[in-house]
C-alpha cells in the first residue's frame, strides 16, 4: 500500500487539529448565562460583601467559622449561582464562588486547593451543581480529612465519601429532566452514615441558578425562590448541626 507523502500527512493533520479546535470552541462558548438580576447582588451591603479572587468569589458574610466553596454546573456562567450562594452568607456561611476553566469544572477539579491554603476556617464544606456537583464530590473523596461535608445538587458521585467524620447532602427536584436518577440511588454505595437525600418537590434541575431555562430540563411547579429557599434552609441545617 502507498504510504501518504509527509506533507500531505502533515497538511491533513493540522486540519484535523483546526476543526477539533473549532468544534470546542462552539461549543464552549455556547453556554448559559447569568441573568441580569444578578447584578443587584453586587450592590454595597453591610453585612455581605462580594470581592473578586483569583478563581472566582468569595461571598463574605457576618460567619467566621465555616466556609463553603461551590462548583458551578457545566456550560453554565457561575455568576448564575450568586442569588443561591448570597442566601448561605446570609445565613452566616461565608462562600467561595469558584469559576472554571470554559465553564467546565472536569478542566479545574482541584481549584478548591488554593482556597483551603490561603484562607482558614474551623469547618470546611464543598458542593456544585450537576458536573460541578460530581466533580465536587471527587475532590471530597481524596480530601476527607480536610473536609467535613459534602453538597450535591442535581449531582452525584463516583468514588467512595464513607468517613466517621464526614456528611453528605444530595438535594434535587422532582420535575428534572436532565439528572439521572437511577445514578442517585446507585451513589449510595458511597455514601457515609451521615447522609441525607432531599427531592424537591415541583423542582427541577436548572432553577439552582439563575440563568433562565435549560434545555431538556423537565417544568418546575414551584418557583426559583422557592426551590432555592429550601436548598439553602437543607444546607445551612447540614452545617450547623
Amino acid at each position: 500500500m502507498k504510504r501518504p507523502a509527509k506533507g500531505k500527512l502533515f497538511a491533513f493533520i493540522l486540519t484535523s487539529l483546526f476543526l477539533l479546535t473549532a468544534v470546542f470552541a462552539s461549543y464552549v462558548n455556547d453556554y448559559y448565562h447569568s441573568e441580569e438580576s444578578v447584578q443587584q447582588y453586587f450592590e454595597e451591603n453591610d453585612s455581605i460583601t462580594i470581592e473578586e479572587i483569583e478563581h472566582g468569589l468569595f461571598i463574605d458574610g457576618q460567619g467566621t467559622d465555616n466556609a463553603f466553596i461551590f462548583y458551578p454546573g457545566a456550560k453554565v456562567e457561575y455568576t448564575a449561582y450568586i442569588p443561591l450562594l448570597y442566601q448561605l452568607a446570609e445565613n452566616g456561611t461565608d462562600v467561595f464562588l469558584v469559576k472554571m476553566p470554559c465553564n467546565l469544572a472536569f478542566l479545574s477539579k482541584n481549584r478548591a486547593d488554593d482556597i483551603l491554603k490561603n484562607y482558614h476556617y474551623s469547618h470546611w464544606f464543598i458542593g456544585g451543581h450537576s458536573l460541578g456537583g460530581a466533580m465536587a464530590s471527587t475532590y471530597a473523596s481524596e480530601h476527607l480529612k480536610e473536609l467535613d461535608g459534602l453538597v450535591l445538587l442535581a449531582a452525584y458521585p463516583t468514588s467512595s465519601l464513607k468517613s466517621d467524620d464526614f456528611t453528605v447532602v444530595s438535594i434535587y427536584g422532582s420535575e428534572d429532566g436532565i439528572l439521572n436518577i437511577k445514578k442517585i440511588k446507585e451513589g449510595i454505595e458511597f455514601m457515609p452514615s451521615d447522609y441525607t437525600e432531599m427531592c424537591i418537590s415541583g423542582g427541577n434541575h436548572a432553577q439552582f441558578g439563575n440563568y433562565g431555562f435549560q434545555e431538556k430540563d423537565g417544568t418546575a411547579h414551584l418557583t426559583r425562590e422557592k426551590q432555592q429557599e429550601q436548598t439553602v434552609k437543607a444546607i445551612t441545617e447540614m452545617i450547623t448541626k
